[in-house]
Parts: structure tokens; sequence; C-alpha cells
């Protein structure tokens, strides 16, 4: 088992704040498999991500374009972004996406990845979000706990709990 950790999150700007740390430990070829449900936070977190990564281009849910790709402004990695709720192979499905970038040069971010892009990577980092508070109607407001786990030789040794900020 590699590196574990639970953050509570209380408020979207600090979501995107987490993102943002996240991103200071991230490295190219990095696949992150981002789950939780609709409204959950998981495209505010990887908005966080795109500029920690200092990306080009606002950072929205790709649903539509099920890919989108944000090159580096600053020399470091690309950003792919996937939502691969309508995904139905997985992996072979993202290669045949033609995204023109090295995936091995970028960091990925997959939402709705589970079942699907684990074979992508042994090495991957599983990031979950939940609302804190079960039952009550969702709003953008609720802390969410956030739970990372890194998958693979990758993440031994990566101090996650660090991110907690």
């Amino acid at each position: 088992m590699g590196a574990h950790t639970t953050v509570t999150v209380p408020t979207p700007e600090l979501m995107t704040g987490l993102g943002r740390r996240l991103a200071a430990v991230l490295r190219p070829g990095d696949l992150v498999l981002l789950s939780g449900e609709l409204g959950a936070g998981k495209t505010t977190l990887t908005r966080g991500l795109g500029e920690g990564l200092g990306v080009r281009g606002a950072v929205t849910s790709p649903t539509f374009v099920i890919a989108r790709v944000h090159p580096s402004l600053t020399g470091g990695p690309a950003l792919v972004h996937v939502d691969a709720y309508r995904l139905g192979g997985g992996l072979e499905e993202m290669e045949d996406l033609d995204l023109d970038v090295s995936l091995p040069e970028s960091v990925v971010v997959v939402e709705w990845g589970e079942g699907k892009v684990e074979q992508l990577s042994a090495d991957r980092l599983e990031v979950r979000i939940e609302r804190a508070l079960g039952g009550v109607e969702p709003t953008s407001d609720d802390p969410r706990l956030v739970t990372l786990t890194g998958l693979g030789g990758r993440w031994d040794g990566v101090d996650l709990a660090a991110l907690e900020g």
C-alpha cells in the first residue's frame, strides 16, 4: 500500500487550493483518477491542478468533448482532463481520442474513470471526493472529505498528508 490520506475541505475555494498543492506533487506521466458524485467538486479540484501546473485555458468539465488538453505555459507537463463517463471501452477508446499530446509526458486526470482506466498505469493516484454531511440536499458549500490513495511504486514515500495545507 502506498501513500494514503484523507483531507477535509470546507469550501470550493479550498478545493481549488488542494488542487494547487496536489499539482506540486505530480510529475509527467502521473495518472489521477477522480471519483465522486455529480457536483462533488471533481472539476473544482482539477481547476486548481491546472492553476498549479500553470496550464493554458480554463478548466471546465470536459463532458461534451470527453477529453481536453491544457498545454503548459511554463514548460511543465500538459494537463489532460478526461471525462470517462461516456467512455465505454476504457483504454482503447482513450487512445482513439488521438490526443495531440504524449500521455507519458502529461499529467492525466480522469473523472468517472473507475473500472475503465486502471490498466493505463499500475501507478496511479486515486482521489475520492465525498460530501461530509450525508442526507441533506448538497450545496457547493458543504464540506467535502477527499481521500487520496497513491498506488504503485511511484507513490512509495510520497507524503500525501502534507497536502492538508
